[in-house]
C-alpha cells in the first residue's frame, strides 16, 4: 500500500464509519497522463446506492482539500466495488465462502498462477477452493501468503 492510499484510508475511514458503510479499497493509479484516486465503498449488505457514494465523495473531497496529501492533480472517484469486488481482508474472504472467486498467486502451483472456482474455506494459513479442470472438479489448497490478488468472480458456466 502506498503512502497516499494509507493517508486517504485514514481520512475516509471515519466518514464511512459514520455513514455505516464499509471501506472496500483505495487505489491511486496513473492511467495515461491522468492520476485517479478511486475509493470503493459498500454497505454491509452489498447494496450501496449513488447517493451514498456522493455523500462519501463530497465529505472526502473536503478532507482532501483541507489536508492536501496528494501533490499532483487527480480525479476522485467514489463508487461501488461492483460484482467482482476485491477480497482483501479476512472478513471479505469469510463472507465469500461458498461463492465463486478468482485467485492469482505470486508463484505457480501445479503449473498454474490463476484459479477460478468456489471458495470452500478460509483458514489460518490457507484457503481451499473447488476448481474445475475440463470435466474434473478438484479441491486445492493455496497458502495465504502466496495469494497476490483475490476477487469475487462471475461463474459463466453455471
Amino acid at each position: 500500500m502506498s503512502k497516499i492510499t494509507e493517508e486517504v484510508e485514514k481520512l475516509v475511514s471515519p466518514i464511512v464509519n459514520e455513514l455505516e458503510l464499509e471501506l472496500v479499497d483505495v487505489e491511486f493509479l496513473k492511467e495515461g497522463k491522468d492520476w485517479f484516486l478511486r475509493v470503493y465503498v459498500d454497505t454491509p449488505e452489498g447494496n450501496i446506492d449513488i447517493e451514498q457514494c456522493a455523500q462519501v465523495s463530497e465529505r472526502l473531497s473536503e478532507e482532501l482539500d483541507r489536508t492536501d496529501p496528494i501533490p499532483q492533480n487527480y480525479f476522485l472517484e467514489v463508487s461501488s466495488p461492483g460484482a467482482e469486488r476485491p477480497l482483501k481482508k479476512e472478513a471479505d474472504f469469510q463472507k465469500a465462502i461458498g461463492q465463486y472467486v478468482f485467485i492469482k498467486t505470486y508463484e505457480p502451483i501445479d503449473g498454474m498462477k490463476e484459479f477460478e472456482g468456489y471458495l470452500l474455506s478460509y483458514g489460518h494459513d490457507a484457503i481451499e477452493m473447488e476448481i474445475r479442470i475440463k470435466t474434473r472438479k478438484l479441491t486445492i489448497s493455496i497458502d495465504k501468503e502466496k495469494i497476490a490478488f483475490a476477487r469475487l468472480a462471475i461463474d459463466f458456466s453455471a
